[in-house]
């Protein structure tokens, strides 16, 4: 057993603005897990809203680094992927979730887009590889526009709950085990969104709400899964880790909005970073009938 949880983090790596595993190491190292980032690019910034970035592919280099990480026998309590800009990215991690041991927690965030619509990088192939790789995955986190594309489903706005309940089924019926979609607005609750997610082995449903700060900050996402997966691997129950990841990340964005500072330099992590170590006094998750 490692004395510290050890998470292979395959994520881009951008050189300024908080996002991807500028967000994933400080948030997992934080809550007490080693993280062995597997950059899929270098990026001189992160692609939201950031003109003429540089951007180097890494595919190569992620082939080299497993094969030496291979030849060392290293194991990994957990992989979690994020942002993969091919099919042949795609096709490396789902390699690695093969190779990792059945009680290693694997979580694939299908980074594909947002508001309804995919990113530039996001082709009908890419989407298509998407869910071959979800299929292999313990655990996947995708927004609302992302669970659309995965299901080939039109962009609904908002979801009742009986049908987004069939929706979180349908991807679990993919692969994964455990299903968590973020962003899911609460229909007549305007400036109220929801992240629900479901366990399929004892098949409840569980409902985290959030209210609404009027502003986009890149890399919320990352932020949210990271500190699932640090939950998790601390030991936590999903709710619970639900609970700690909205609860954190509303802190953070609510911490950033005071500032007057511009969104697409992300949330002001280092703010708030001290408070993953604190223990959990409050619950505000539900379950949902």
């Amino acid at each position: 057993m490692n004395p510290v949880p050890r998470v292979a983090a395959v994520h881009d790596l951008s050189g300024f603005g908080r996002a991807s595993l500028t967000v994933v190491i400080p948030v997992l190292s934080t809550m007490g897990v080693q993280v062995c980032p597997l950059p899929t690019a270098a990026l001189s910034t992160h692609t939201g809203g950031f003109p003429d970035f540089r951007f180097t592919d890494l595919t190569e280099h992620m082939r080299q680094v497993l094969d030496h990480w291979r030849s060392l026998n290293i194991e990994f309590d957990a992989l979690y992927s994020g942002f993969l800009g091919s099919p042949d990215q795609i096709g490396i991690v789902r390699e690695m979730l093969r190779e990792m041991s059945r009680e290693s927690l694997a979580v694939v965030d299908p980074v594909m887009g947002d508001n309804g619509r995919p990113y530039r990088t996001m082709g009908p192939e890419m989407i298509e590889r998407m869910r071959g790789l979800v299929a292999h995955a313990g655990m996947i986190t995708p927004n609302l526009t992302e669970a659309a594309f995965l299901l080939n489903e039109e962009y609904p706005g908002e979801l009742d709950p009986h049908r987004l309940k069939e929706w979180v089924i349908r991807l679990s019926h993919m692969g994964p085990s455990t299903v968590v979609v973020t962003g899911v607005p609460v229909p007549g609750r305007k400036g109220l969104s929801s992240v629900v997610a479901r366990d399929r082995e004892d098949g409840r449903f569980w409902k985290v709400d959030c209210s609404y700060v009027p502003a986009h900050y890149p890399g919320t996402g990352d932020t949210f899964t990271s500190v699932i997966v640090g939950s998790l691997l601390q030991g936590d129950s999903l709710p619970l880790a639900l609970d700690r990841a909205v609860a954190f990340v509303s802190m953070a964005i609510r911490a950033s909005f005071g500032y007057d500072l511009p969104s697409r330099e992300g949330i002001l992590l280092e703010k708030v970073l001290g408070n993953l170590r604190a223990p959990v006094v409050t619950s505000s998750y539900e379950m949902l009938e």
